[in-house]
């Protein structure tokens, strides 16, 4: 009999997506399926996943949820099968499912999310008709009070939850004069609770009451048990080691596949590594760069913050000349680093950027760049490295979290035994960054060594085949345990 998991998030790719959380939630339930799970995923109703429900059926109506009307939608969209929490006072509002139009959070995300979780836990207890889920599993701070609201609640069953963490930097911070307006008691409100620092920490509530932590890449999961990486956790995280887990993400290789996909100007396969130069230039073309093809092209697709370590590369671009390396920089964040590289691309004809967005252009970027810089501070595990490896672009990445489980390094051995996929550097340095640069062309000008850095990579199972049979196995052993107590 299938095992019945209760996936919730606050996206969804193709609906609504800000990041690679979305991402693994939309790829996962299909992998998960050829392991017996079933998968169904509650998530907020934006407009976009409104849009795309179909067939849509009320399950449960909430009548009011922390002050708002809302109801459980279920119904069928992309390909999922999705629970919505339809409650427009706290979802119907357009653009970021985070922001305001003013660029910062939205006041009421305390109870937007909570609410969030609340249904959850409701879908865990068994409390919601036609839904019985074996386990939950609850993505980020969004979906962390999951577990909490099981622990408090004096009814209904109680099935293990897997709380999943794709970025510790995001937690869920909000005044603990809010503890009861979310539903939580009194006593909830302590060290061993949501108490964080004398607010309330949703996630790190969710840690402490999770049956399960898991993390999006093992080298991760042991980076945030330090105070160098813990981001005020790391004692709580380092307690509940013995519950604590890291399985890489992967990326949907249907989505990801340079032998279908229409964003791509040429089409192509491991066999055919050559049809990536009409790629190449067409990327030059879009990025306002010289169509060279001897330059060593290097694609950035990135949010613009410091976690990414674009401050780095932004100091770094005077090595592009003497390198003869081009910059196509696609993405958005903070002000000073979108003005930085915008400023940098009118002044030099080796630097293009494109400000904003673009599923289809990032594609592209992937499809013809010669190489993806990720200089991360931390990662958790990224996907822009995999999908490079799937398209043949050569990872230059920062040697921390997922970028260094999934990226072999090309040192002279690895280049010698054959198994190296790209370069990796120490993070967190300019000089490293420059020296991880320098050693990309370098290795670009010996035509030889950097086409089997693109064939090793593009032989990479970056698919979630692996992942899916390692969270099937994971949750196997939580309900056969929660079975037994």
């Amino acid at each position: 009999m299938p095992i019945r998991l209760l996936s919730v998030a606050s996206e969804v790719f193709p609906l609504v997506k800000t990041g690679g959380l979305a991402d693994v939630v939309g790829a996962l339930p299909a992998a998960l399926a050829a392991e017996g799970i079933e998968t169904l995923t509650l998530v907020p109703g934006y407009p976009a996943v409104r849009a795309a429900l179909q067939g849509g059926a009320v399950v449960h109506e909430y009548g009011a949820l922390f002050g708002q009307p809302a109801r459980l939608v279920r119904g069928q969209a992309a390909g999922l099968d999705l629970l919505m929490l339809d409650a427009p006072g706290f979802f119907d509002r357009p653009g970021n499912p985070y922001l305001g139009p003013d660029g910062l959070d939205w006041p009421d995300n305390a109870l937007r999310f909570a609410a969030l979780a609340r249904a959850g836990a409701d879908c865990a207890a068994g409390h919601i008709p036609g839904v019985r889920p074996d386990i939950v599993q609850a993505h980020d701070w969004q979906a962390a009070l999951i577990p909490v609201y099981q622990y408090f609640d004096v009814s209904g069953a109680r099935v293990p939850v897997a709380l999943t963490i794709h970025n510790l930097a995001f937690q869920g911070i909000f005044p603990a004069h809010l503890l009861g307006t979310i539903g939580l008691p009194a006593e909830a409100f302590a060290v061993d609770g949501v108490e964080y620092y004398g607010q309330l920490g949703y996630l790190k509530g969710g840690i402490y009451f999770a049956d399960q932590v898991t993390t999006v890449s093992p080298t991760y999961a042991d980076e945030i048990r330090t105070p160098a990486h813990g981001m005020g956790l790391d004692g709580l995280l380092d307690s509940r080691a013995h519950a604590l887990a890291g399985i890489l993400n992967g990326i949907d290789v249907e989505v990801w596949n340079p032998t279908t996909d229409d964003a791509l100007a040429a089409r192509f396969d491991a066999a055919h590594v050559a049809a990536r130069a009409e790629n190449k230039r067409a990327v030059q073309q879009r990025f306002g760069l010289a169509p060279d093809p001897d330059a060593l092209l290097i694609g950035v697709v990135s949010r613009l913050t410091a976690q990414k370590g674009l401050d780095l590369l932004l100091a770094a671009l005077a090595d592009f000349p003497r390198l003869n390396a081009q910059l196509a920089l696609l993405g958005s964040g903070d002000k000073p680093l979108e003005q930085g590289f915008d400023s940098a691309a009118e002044d030099s004809d080796r630097i293009g950027c494109i400000l904003g967005y673009d599923e289809a252009l990032a594609h592209l970027v992937q499809g013809g760049a010669d190489a993806i810089l990720v200089p991360s501070r931390f990662e958790p595990c990224g996907l822009t490295q995999l999908c490079a490896l799937r398209y043949g672009a050569v990872p230059l990445v920062a040697r921390v979290g997922g970028l260094s489980d999934t990226v072999i390094d090309a040192s002279p051995m690895a280049l010698h035994q054959g198994f190296a996929t790209g370069v990796q550097f120490p993070p967190d340095s300019l000089p490293a960054l420059r020296s991880g640069l320098a050693r990309a062309a370098a290795l670009y000008r010996d035509g030889d060594a950097w086409s089997r850095l693109q064939a090793n990579g593009m032989a990479s199972d970056v698919s979630w085949r692996g992942p899916a049979r390692q969270y099937a196995t994971l949750f196997r052993r939580l309900i056969g345990d929660s079975g037994s107590r």
